[in-house]
Formats: C-alpha cells, structure tokens, sequence
C-alpha cells in the first residue's frame, strides 16, 4: 500500500513524499530512522515517487550506479556491520553520508522494505542492475548463517577484482583501438575528400586512373550514395545480433565461441574460472551446501557455457558422484586444479583449495592480460600495413602517374 507523507527534517524543512509499506506506522518509523518527524501520513493511490519526486526527464538523466559505486557501498556496510552497528541505521547513516541520487534513492527504498519485514537479500534483489544474482544469494546466506559480516568483505573483494579485470582489459585495449579508429578515419576522408579530386585532374588529362584508385572510388561513390541503407542494414544486425544473443541458445553458442577466440578465449576462460573457484569458495565457506552451492555459482559466472558445466557438475554431485570426477567431465579444468580439487575434496578442505585455485587463475589472468598488448601488436601490424597499402595504391599511384599524364604520355 502506498503513503503520502508530510513532515519536518533536522533544519526544520517540510519534507513529503510517498512510500511504499504495510501501514502507516511502518511510514513513521521508517521516516523516524532517516531523521524526519512525521507530520501526517495518508493513504493513497499514486504511484511511489522516482528518487526526490524527479519526473521523466531528471530520471532519464539521472546518473546511473555504477560497479564502483557497488563496491564502495559493499564496503561501508561491512565497516558497519564489523562495528556492530543495526543494519537499519547502518543504512540511515549511508543515506545521509552520500550525495548519489541513485543511491539515496536505493537505500530508501531497501530501508522501505526491511520495515515491511521483508529479508535484506530480499530488498536488494529488488535492485538487479546493482545487485547481481550471486550478490542477493551471498547476502541472504548470510543473514540464514549469522556471517554477514564475512560475506560483505568477501563480496567487495569478489567486486574489486570484478573492476580490476575489467579496467586491465580496457586499458590493454585503448591504443590498438585508437589506432584502428585513426586508421579508418583517415581512409574515409581519403577516399571522400582526396581521391574525387584527383579523379577530377586525371579525367581533365584524358589518362585512365590506376585499378585500386578506380575501385576505392567506386566504393567512395556507392557509400555516398546508398550510405542510408548502409546504416540501416548495420542497425537492423545489431539488432538482430542482440536478440540472437539474448535467447538461451545464442548465448551459450556465444559464450563457447568467445572461450576459443586466438588471443582473447584464454583470458576469458581463466578469469571467468577464477571468479568460479572464489564465488564457490565464499559460498562453501559459508555453509551453503555444495549442490546449492554450485547452483548459486552457475548462475553468476556470466558465461552460459561454464554455467552449463557447472550445472554439469552439480548434476553429478546430486547422483552422488566425487566434486573431482564431475570436474574432470567438464573438460575445462586443468589437470593441476583438478588435483587440488580431488585432495581439498579428501581433507575436507575444498573451500581453502578453492581459495587457491581462484588466487592461481586469477594471477594467470593478471598475467595474460599484461601481455595483451604484446600479443595484438602484430596483429595490429598486419592491418596497419595492410591500410597503408591500400593508401598508397590508391593514392600514391596517381600521383606517380600525374607527371605523365601531364605531358600526355
């Protein structure tokens, strides 16, 4: 049921709005916790207000949260949780502390539905772009274990090495894409801008233009002319690409393409197997058990090929089978992991032999992504030196013919 509120902040402001909740004490204690005095609070029928009661507009341009902005919350609330704080005025606190609409507006609304009686991991997954499948599983498997605390400081660590993946592999590719765009920009303006003018001079001459000159003019004068199909036709892959991808079997063919690529498939293998091994570890360490375990993993891994070997592999604990034997059946591990797997599996020490494993893969990801650059460099060669022929066939060519057809040779 929804409420109207009225009333008065710290400086004596009015203060309204309109909140979501069982009844109107719910409203008056959520509203107490954020250091507002209720004035009156009715029922009614409007929709609950966006973030500040911003229309449309403010909320399409609202600044979205970010996996930083995750990662920093993570953080707070295992400082507060570690200091014993409520985790009610934990949340008050951050709401007051931060100037993020977004969040403002996210810890509301979290606050809003723990004083309906609903679970934390239950508010957050009201918040799916924030909070990720894996990241509600974890919280609630805290509150059911009494380890919230833990499970906070495993999360941001789960979120920072998340970020730093990331950040390495766009900074590894910033140059090479920079080149390529430099490239194809100076071969449109060439092939727009420079090649008609010389088309021009060669046509006053009466001289036949060179082969690659006459093709990249051809191909100049068909984009200036059918340019508008052209956009059209990539707009209309893009979306078929996207809803290819969005169904269950275009993204599993996706996912398995992506893990056999030449350079890239061995870094996305590797840190989507670490984040595998550190998501289990925490879910382990925790006391969840190992199928639900593996249930919560397969679904967080971000990969549907790995997500349907792990399936794989909790399918076969369920019928009884060692973690070992079902590891080995999904052909993605290495024979070193699945060693360390078979002997935590017998000293009962899987979660700490997990650990390591997601510390190994991650190295190795650390690793084959600071030779990146090293590896795409030749690469990046190749199609530079192929643009600069093309350049200089049609281009160059012309001019080196331009003196004869000058003096009508």
């Amino acid at each position: 049921m929804n409420f109207a509120f009225k009333g008065r902040n710290g400086r004596g402001e009015l203060v309204e709005g309109i909140v979501d909740a069982l009844n109107s004490d719910a409203v008056a204690a959520q509203l107490m916790a954020g250091g507002v005095v209720p004035v009156s609070i009715e029922a009614t029928t409007e929709a609950v207000s966006v973030a500040g009661g911003s229309n449309w507009l403010e909320a399409l341009l609202a600044k979205p949260i970010t996996q930083e902005d995750a990662l920093v919350l993570t953080r707070q609330l295992y400082t507060l949780q570690k200091a014993g704080v409520p985790i009610l005025r934990a949340l008050a606190g951050l709401e007051a502390s931060t100037s993020h609409p977004g969040i403002i507006a996210l810890l509301q609304d979290v606050r809003a539905s723990l004083d309906q009686g609903r679970e934390l991991g239950t508010a957050f997954a009201r918040h799916p772009t924030v909070f990720s499948t894996f990241y509600v599983a974890m919280t609630r498997v805290g509150e059911l274990t009494g380890k919230l605390t833990e499970v906070f400081q495993r999360l941001a660590e789960h979120l920072e090495f998340e970020l730093d993946i990331r950040a390495r592999i766009k900074q590894a590719l910033r140059y090479p894409i920079m080149v390529i765009i430099a490239m194809a920009i100076a071969l449109i303006v060439i092939n727009i801008f420079v090649l008609p003018k010389f088309a021009d001079v060669f046509a006053h001459f009466k001289s036949e233009l060179p082969l690659m000159t006459r093709i990249l003019l051809g191909f100049s004068r068909w984009t200036v002319k059918w340019w508008p199909m052209v956009v059209a036709v990539g707009i209309g892959l893009g979306l078929i690409w996207r809803n290819w991808i969005a169904t269950p079997g275009g993204r599993y063919a996706w996912d398995r393409f992506k893990l056999r690529l030449p350079i890239a498939g061995d870094i996305v293998l590797k840190a989507t197997l670490a984040r595998f091994a550190r998501s289990f570890a925490l879910a382990s360490s925790s006391g969840v058990p190992i199928s639900q375990a593996l249930t919560v993993v397969a679904q967080t891994v971000d990969n549907a090929y790995i997500g349907a070997r792990i399936e794989q592999m909790r399918d076969g604990v369920e019928r009884g089978e060692s973690i070992s034997r079902c590891a080995t059946a999904t052909g993605v591990f290495t024979p070193i992991v699945l060693q360390m797997i078979a002997v935590g599996e017998e000293t009962g020490e899987l979660d700490t032999l997990m650990t390591e494993i997601a510390q190994m893969y991650e190295r190795e990801t650390d690793f084959a992504i600071k030779g990146l650059s090293a590896a795409i460099e030749p690469i990046l060669l190749t199609i530079i030196g192929g643009m600069v022929l093309v350049l200089a066939l049609g281009v160059f060519l012309p001019l080196w013919n331009l003196g004869q057809a000058a003096m009508g040779r």
